[in-house]
């Protein structure tokens, strides 16, 4: 009997501890949310959004169900990275775009970047990519990256699909009204620091929340 007495009382204990860390973790993660509102955290919101549009970019719907894309974010310091390099091709190309850009990685909170692999191919011969078959591209040689800005040719359809992922991202920033812009330039740049293995075309897409949108009145 004095067992079963001292049993019960141990439950009752136990469940009355459980209940207590149950409502401390509760008003932990509201104190939180005070925090991150009265400190307007706004970049680490950013970075969520960024993992959303990379989960559209994902399920976004592709030619024969196959997945070709690789999806990266970029934060913090890889982020100087990236513009670095942008600014190094613009001076060698003589293109001020890449310049310009590079000011607004240097300004975001986050990069998304959406990059497409070489293979598979959609396996449909339908030359779209200048070749009669999908074998002789692929077979060709393709050409260097540091020649040329991205590693052509590639599979036409496959393009279809990345530009429908980046569509399908940029429609999530859009919903969470985070401020953005596809880029060619960040892509070429990811291509070349061989951020994106095995990746032949590239697009970055720069986010920010801020109080004007960093994008516009670009020079």
């Amino acid at each position: 009997m004095v067992i079963i007495i001292v049993s019960l009382f141990l439950i009752k204990c136990v469940d009355i501890w459980i209940r207590k860390k149950e409502i401390s973790g509760k008003e932990a993660r509201k104190k939180q949310v005070i925090r991150m509102i009265e400190t307007g955290d706004e970049a680490g919101a950013v970075g969520m959004v960024a993992r959303l549009m990379a989960l559209s970019a994902r399920t976004a719907p592709k030619a024969k169900g196959m997945d070709t894309l690789v999806i990266v974010v970029v934060s913090g310091m890889d982020l100087s990275v990236l513009s670095r390099e942008m600014r190094r091709i613009g001076e060698e190309m003589k293109n001020r775009i890449f310049v310009r850009d590079a000011d607004n990685i240097d300004q975001c909170d986050v990069c998304l970047l959406v990059g497409m692999r070489k293979e598979p191919t959609a396996e449909l011969d339908c030359g779209a990519c200048g070749f009669p078959t999908c074998r002789e591209m692929l077979c060709y040689e393709h050409l260097e990256i540091g020649k040329m800005q991205m590693k052509g040719p590639c599979c036409a359809i496959r393009s279809s699909d990345l530009g429908i992922a980046v569509g399908s991202a940029v429609k999530t920033a859009s919903l969470h009204n985070v401020d953005n812009r596809v880029m060619y330039t960040a892509g070429v740049a990811a291509l070349h620091l061989e951020q994106m293995r095995g990746c032949v075309l590239c697009y970055g897409i720069p986010l920010k929340a801020s109080g004007k949108n960093i994008f516009f009145d670009r020079r």
